[in-house]
């Protein structure tokens, strides 16, 4: 990781070629093209990072342009359990897309979808990813199907069968586990459920990320030596596996399957999801070559080194917030506790506030080029599908 104080970020020394940014000496990503765009649609919150709030800055910071359709514009994320706002009406999201259009402003390399309200406003984001994919087969659309967590759904059921007929227009999806679950109807218990999920999303989507399964213990039994935790690491700290899974188009043969442990970091922090996906969409080039000064190796795949470097730069900010939020006053870093928040609703809101991404005060982490070889790769799975 690399270090340095907010003053001296303040401060920055910048310096551009076509393929790197320096920053303070440090050398920076930046997009293959420098003509690269990306249209983000997702909610926007007026306070906190979540949604477009968690993903336009750090595309920002690894040299993207970026255009901005908000889905709902609310004043904070819903995990404060109070918020205002509004949603953005299908005829709302329409009229903007259409304008943009009508001027030529229209022309993505990248598209970028996260939360979407209803089956209405879905069904608007469904028509243009198959209008920008049939005016340039080559868009990168990275579909992030937000639909819940922990067991949880965030929307009505109606936006399920919608996202399922999205699939063949998206180059990346990014699933959690249960969205896994939810959008196949495979319990993930057992790696034959995963190889069959697996089998579901890959008959319409080439490139799968699914971005957390906690590590239970079928999963722990069948995950290879070299990603097991390091055996001097404490019995009861509790992991997530980040999984990539590339399949070769055109052909019959199984995909390609990368994967990484890192520690759970307890707490509620929001905007998670959506921070990964954005760099995972970054950090994306499907055709790499020399020129791109970008080598990936033959044990990795673009997918895998794009999810390599959305989970490192991920868990490095969770890690920054956290060590932050340890660092605020007892009352404004309370544990949860449902009954006491009931009777004290101030102490959430306390909670949620030193909880919020610190995306500019570690902006550093965002800026760091990435490389292969640093030791935070995903490994190759081999004999994943020998059982399949």
């Amino acid at each position: 990781m690399i270090a340095g104080s907010i003053d001296d970020e303040a401060t920055m020394a910048i310096q551009s070629t076509p393929e790197t940014t320096q920053v303070n000496g440090t050398t920076c990503d930046s997009p293959v093209d420098e003509n690269d765009r990306i249209l983000s649609i997702q909610s926007h919150v007026a306070y906190g990072y979540v949604g477009g709030k968690a993903a336009v800055f750090p595309l920002q910071c690894i040299g993207y342009d970026v255009d901005v359709v908000n889905t709902v514009n609310f004043s904070n994320h819903t995990g404060y359990e109070r918020f205002g706002g509004t949603r953005a009406s299908a005829e709302e999201l329409s009229s903007i897309l259409k304008m943009m259009d009508e001027i030529g402003l229209l022309s993505p390399h990248r598209l970028l979808t996260g939360y979407i309200p209803n089956a209405a406003a879905l069904e608007v984001v469904k028509e243009l990813a198959q209008k920008l994919k049939s005016r340039n087969p080559h868009l990168i659309y990275l579909m992030d199907p937000v639909l819940g967590d922990s067991g949880k759904l965030y929307v009505s059921q109606d936006v399920i069968p919608i996202y399922k007929v999205m699939f063949s227009f998206a180059t990346i999806i990014t699933p959690n586990w249960f969205e896994v679950e939810t959008l196949t109807g495979v319990p993930l218990l057992s790696l034959s459920a995963l190889h069959n999920a697996l089998s579901i999303l890959h008959k319409h989507v080439q490139h799968v990320i699914i971005s957390s399964i906690p590590l239970q213990p079928w999963l722990s039994k069948v995950l290879p030596e070299t990603m097991q935790p390091p055996a001097s690491a404490d019995n009861q700290q509790a992991y997530l596996l980040c999984i990539s899974s590339s399949r070769t188009i055109g052909t019959s043969s199984h995909s390609t399957v990368h994967a990484r442990l890192v520690p759970l970091i307890a707490g509620y922090f929001s905007g998670v999801g959506d921070l990964f996906s954005a760099l995972a969409l970054g950090h994306f080039n499907p055709s790499p070559t020399p020129s791109d000064n970008k080598p990936h190796s033959a044990t990795q795949t673009p997918l895998s080194f794009a999810a390599a470097a959305a989970l490192h730069k991920t868990h490095s900010i969770l890690e920054f917030t956290n060590a932050f939020a340890a660092r605020l006053p007892p009352e404004d870093r309370t544990t949860t506790d449902d009954e006491l928040d009931a009777a004290e609703p101030v102490r959430k809101l306390k909670r949620m506030r030193g909880r919020e991404l610190r995306l500019v005060q570690g902006q550093h982490i965002l800026r760091e080029e990435w490389r292969e070889g640093q030791g935070k790769d995903l490994q190759f799975w081999d004999g994943f599908w020998d059982s399949f």
